[in-house]
Parts: C-alpha cells; structure tokens; sequence
C-alpha cells in the first residue's frame, strides 16, 4: 500500500509545528544553556521520523534551496511551504498559551543593526540548506545514517553564536511563528528575504562543489567553506559569551564534515592536514593547497565578524607559554589522532560516526583547557583570531601557537602509524574487534 499523497504535506505541517513549538517554549522560558541544543534535538528526531515521508524540510527557504538545484518542483514547493508556514504560525500560537504572561518579537539583539541580522540570518541559513542538500539530497552521501544528526545540530552551531545577534532563526516558519506574538511586523519579512539570500548562497555553493567533487576547484572550495564556517562560529561564540561555545563549535565543525567529508576530506585545519599527509594518505603538493585555503577561509570568517560586532575577538591567552603550549599541543594530537583513526585508517574507520568523533575533540579541549590556551587546536583559527589585530601586534603568540599545534599534529602521525600499522597483528584485530586487545 503506497503512500497518501496529502502524507507529506501533513508530515510537514507536523514537523514544522514541533519545531516552531519548541522553539518559541525556549525563547520564552528564557533557557540560555539549553535552549540550542532543545531546538536541534527536536528538528534531529523529527527529520528521522518523517524525513522518508516528506523528506523533512520543515524551512521554506530549505525547500527553496531544493528547487534552485531542480530537486524539486515549484508547486510541490509551494504545498511545502504552505504547510510549513501554517505550522509554524500554530506551533508559535500553542506555545505562547503556556507563556500567557510573556510576549516577544523579532528583531536585532541590542547594539545591533539589520546588516548584522542579515549577515547571521543569511550565513547559517546558507549552512543550514548546504548541509541539507549534501547529506540528505546527493548520490554521494546516499544510505547513510548521520543525515539526522549533522542537520539538526547546524543549530546548535548557529544558535550560541548568531543567536546573541538575531536570535538564530535560520528558517522563515520560526521568524513568523516568533514574531505573530509580538509587536513588530516588520522585521518576519526581512529575516525572510534574509533567509532566502542564505538558500541561494547554499544552492550556488552546492553546485559548484557538486559539479565536479573530485576536482582541485571542488576540493579548495570544499576546504574554504568548511574552515570560514568553523572559523566565524568560533568568533561569534568568543564575542557572544556563549555559555555552550566549545558545544557550538564543536557542531559546526561536525556538520561540515558530514557535508564535505567525501569531497575534500574536511580537514578544514593545517595540523590535519599536515598529519595525514605524514601518515602517506595525501600528496604535499594538495596539502599545500588545502593549508593556504584553510588560512583564508580562517581569516575571512573572524573579518567577517566586524560587519556584525564590529572587532574582533580577544586573542590573550590566560596562563603562561609552557601552559598554553601544553594545552594546545595535547588537545591538537587528539583532534589529529582521531581524524586518522575514524576517517582516514582502512581498520578503524567509521562509517557513521566519524564526523560526530571528530567534533566531540573540540567540546573535550574547548572545556578542558579552553581558558587556558582558547582552545585553538587549529592554525585557522589561530590566524583568524590574529587577523582581527592585524598580525604583527600578535605575531609572536600566532607562530607560538602554530608550533605547538603543528608539534600535536606531527606527533599523531607518528602515534597513528604505530597503533595502526599493517601486520598480522592488525589484520587479526581488524577480523576480530573483541580480540584487538589480546
């Protein structure tokens, strides 16, 4: 027995609805800890249980990124976004029942202005639609487990950053279903327009990927957006005081890694880079290339920052050099050993999981030693939080910082070409896990 043809149209409404709900009951309550992270886990469930109904887009401007790559019709979308706008209206309508005391309305954070909504709004809206498309709509990707997983928690990477400036809607169902119970009427529509720039900007960086993924062209773009996408999450949590920072940036780098990962590798940092092409899994001459783009992508992203704060992040490190030089280097060897363990070695590569390992480094080093070093574990982000000084004045403290995260990244080379090693040993735990230990 088929599928109703209205069952994904309700799907929608459904989805929209839980996620609109969600989102409004955090705002409302107040929850600054949680509330990122509420949102992501209801939209992650809902896309598992009704993404092979509708295909979960519960986003107009998710659906329009579907149609600018010819993934699906215009009146199919308009049904889609019909739905999805109804649902968010009713899902903002039932929560503020539960807050009868309590209104709210869209708009920019205080000190802000609507260049710096625009900015926020477009950009991981633009993250938000790209994931999408290159996890749960591309042959490449097609079969896995983790579409679920890498989507939703685009708002956990969004929401701790970008939040403190627009709110962090990232979807023109939420700014309806938000502002419907508020006082201003203006600022849904601009989020709007905002929103659908985003999907364009995901459609066009998705077709250029896509076009060709093996090219030189496709992987240097692949490495640029990831590492701006990493880069300006990490400087908006710095700037916003995120109480979840190393969470958020930890999600970001998780998500492009699911998005990108068959592409480019999804290094996005010199001192993987440098690690796997040591371990003999990549050419110098295509290290070379990945590094010089990671630094711009590095770079562009905490720039990209002043049009929203207007500087830069802090770049002061808390303790003293050996201090500093300690953090980075361990926690820059464990970010490096786990890439070649779950994404690169034949043995232990993980089919599903490897972005979610990968990124989960970067919520361990962020808290552990975070106020410490920063939690760099990355020459990128070290260059883009430098850039925001303009270099010389921190000139000393960046080739510091690149010394000990290139010494964490050398050293997991060497350590991951001797617990990986070929040999019959190897073989044997590889054929038996339960036995790798014996």
């Amino acid at each position: 027995m088929g599928v109703p043809t209205y069952s994904p149209f309700v799907a929608e409404f459904v989805g929209t609805f839980l996620l609109v709900f969600t989102v409004v009951c955090n705002v409302l309550s107040g929850d600054a800890v949680w509330g990122g992270v509420s949102i992501a886990c209801v939209l992650t469930v809902s896309i598992y249980a009704l993404g092979g109904i509708s295909g979960a887009n519960f986003n107009p401007a998710v659906t329009l990124s579907l149609v600018l790559t010819g993934k699906k019709d215009l009146v199919n979308a308009a049904m889609y976004m019909l739905c999805q706008i109804l649902g968010g209206l009713l899902g903002g309508a039932f929560a503020s029942m539960l807050f009868p005391s309590i209104s709210t309305s869209l708009g920019p954070a205080h000190g802000f202005d609507w260049v710096s909504v625009l900015i926020c709004e477009a950009i991981y809206t633009m993250m938000l639609c790209f994931v999408v498309l290159n996890v749960a709509c591309t042959d490449a990707t097609s079969g896995n487990e983790f579409y679920g997983l890498a989507i939703g928690f685009v708002i956990v990477a969004g929401a701790y950053g970008a939040g403190a400036v627009s709110g962090g809607c990232f979807n023109p169902a939420v700014a309806l279903g938000i502002n419907k119970w508020g006082s201003e009427y203006t600022w849904p529509f601009l989020y709007l327009l905002f929103e659908f720039i985003g999907a364009a900007l995901a459609a066009l960086f998705y077709k250029l990927i896509r076009a060709e993924p093996g090219s030189a062209l496709a992987k240097l773009l692949s490495e640029f957006l990831g590492t701006f996408m990493l880069v300006i999450t990490v400087s908006l949590n710095v700037l916003g005081s995120s109480p979840a920072g190393a969470f958020s940036i930890a999600a970001s780098l998780m998500c492009m890694i699911y998005a990108l990962g068959d592409v480019s590798g999804a290094n996005f940092n010199p001192a993987v880079s440098i690690a796997i092409a040591i371990s003999k899994k990549n050419t110098w001459a295509e290290t070379g290339m990945y590094i010089a783009v990671q630094l711009v992508g590095g770079i562009c992203g905490t720039l990209t920052t002043f049009a929203i704060y207007g500087k830069a992040p802090a770049f002061e490190p808390s303790s003293d050099g050996k201090a500093v030089g300690i953090a980075e280097a361990v926690f820059t060897f464990v970010l490096c050993y786990i890439v070649l363990c779950v994404a690169v070695s034949d043995k232990t590569k993980s089919k599903t999981m490897f972005g979610f390992a990968i990124g989960a480094c970067v919520t361990v080093g962020g808290n552990a030693v975070g106020t410490i070093s920063g939690g760099h574990f990355n020459p990128a982000v070290t260059a883009g939080l430098s850039s925001g000084y303009g270099f010389a004045p921190k000139a000393g403290a960046l080739f510091a910082y690149w010394l000990y995260q290139l010494i964490g990244g050398v050293l997991a080379a060497f350590v991951f070409m001797v617990t990986h090693a070929d040999g019959a040993e190897a073989k044997e735990a590889k054929e038996n896990p339960l036995l790798g230990d014996a």
